[in-house]
């Protein structure tokens, strides 16, 4: 089994293979036929959620280590995609522009720059539809999700119109996702157990089946310090967050399997395992710990979740027990089980997210 650094070092060379993989299941299918023109679609196959949450992370490890290699990789890639040209916009697909917008202020590239700009307004101009009470209704690339909030939109939107407003300086933009934050807590956090359900309807007034899903609450466990640390928050907001952070912590840890992992239904021992929502929880326990949010007692759970993802890194750098994409399971909790095991850009990441923050800790 790797060590630390080991592992690191793989992820890194098995990145780029995953990166760049075709997507066959959503894009040689006819998953996309609404609205998506034919034409299109092969820019929304290296332009989703999953090469956003990937190229974040590998932005992050560019940040922490100063390795020029993991900025070329990510130079590359964005000049890539410009060069073909983005696809439509919606809460997926401005997921890349997280990355992007870090990428930009470093580099002092203006043309990635406007286009974090020309997105981020989409958002705030109305482009993106909202639900009741002004929600950002999680419309993706292949469904409109009418009235629809989901958890996963805090990691794809809300944090780069975030970022982009801190860079741009354009507070309304903040001010914004603070809203999001709040409104999102007050219909998906269960103010019972802790655990974030992964949707809400405005259109049925419920939370579908009620699912507790693994990488739903991990989105929330990373998405909460990255936003605190983002940008100035008021007291009282970075407050209530932290709580809510510390609520959610103190529910996943007693679910934690004795190898280590998260259930993919977190609160049914009878769902699969799953590495991405593994790494997501020890990321965000580690930040908490770091900001003295939780007792370090907290990093037995982090070590036993090391564990687990060290021994599903293969000898070619690639995470295995990773769960595909997952739509809101609106019929059946048994939905989120036959949800196929896949190597992704985000498994990739949420390991390297997690590994970087047990090395620091020399875990």
């Amino acid at each position: 089994m790797y060590t630390c650094d080991e592992a690191l070092d793989a992820l890194v060379s098995g990145f780029l293979p995953v990166l760049y993989a075709p997507d066959d299941p959503d894009f040689t299918s006819n998953k996309l036929a609404g609205g998506v023109e034919a034409s299109l679609r092969g820019r929304y196959q290296f332009w989703e959620w999953p090469h956003g949450v990937g190229l974040f992370g590998l932005w992050k490890l560019y940040e922490r280590t100063a390795d020029k290699r993991y900025l070329s990789m990510l130079t590359q890639y964005y000049d890539e995609r410009l060069s073909q040209g983005l696809p439509g916009k919606n809460v997926n697909t401005m997921a890349p522009i997280l990355a992007l917008s870090y990428l930009a202020e470093y580099t002092g590239r203006k043309d990635y720059l406007a286009v974090c700009e020309e997105w981020a307004d989409w958002v705030m101009s109305g482009g993106l539809p909202r639900t009741e009470e002004g929600g950002f209704q999680h419309r993706t690339t292949d469904h409109e999700n009418h009235g629809e909030l989901w958890d996963d939109t805090l990691m794809m939107t809300v944090l780069a119109v975030a970022n982009v407003g801190r860079i741009l300086h354009r507070q309304e933009y903040v001010d914004e996702a603070i809203y999001q934050f709040l409104l999102h807590i007050e219909y998906l956090c269960d103010v019972k157990s802790g655990l974030w359900y992964h949707g809400w309807t405005f259109e049925g007034r419920n939370h579908f089946t009620g699912a507790f899903w693994g990488r739903g609450n991990c989105w929330i466990t990373i998405a909460i310090p990255n936003f605190i640390q983002m940008v100035e928050l008021p007291r009282s907001v970075t407050r209530y967050l932290e709580t809510v952070l510390v609520r959610q912590i103190d529910a996943i840890a007693p679910l934690q399997d004795s190898s280590g992992m998260w259930h993919t239904l977190l609160d049914d021992p009878t769902s699969y395992l799953e590495a991405s929502a593994t790494c997501g929880f020890g990321y965000g326990i580690v930040e908490a710990v770091k900001m003295g949010l939780v007792d370090r007692s907290y990093l037995s759970v982090v070590k036993r979740a090391l564990g687990s993802i060290l021994s599903v890194i293969d000898e070619h750098g690639v995470v295995r027990q990773v769960s595909y994409g997952t739509p809101m399971g609106k019929d059946s909790l048994g939905f989120y089980k036959k949800i196929p095991l896949r190597p992704m850009p985000y498994g990739q990441a949420m390991a390297i997210l997690f590994l970087l923050e047990c090395r620091d800790l020399r875990l």
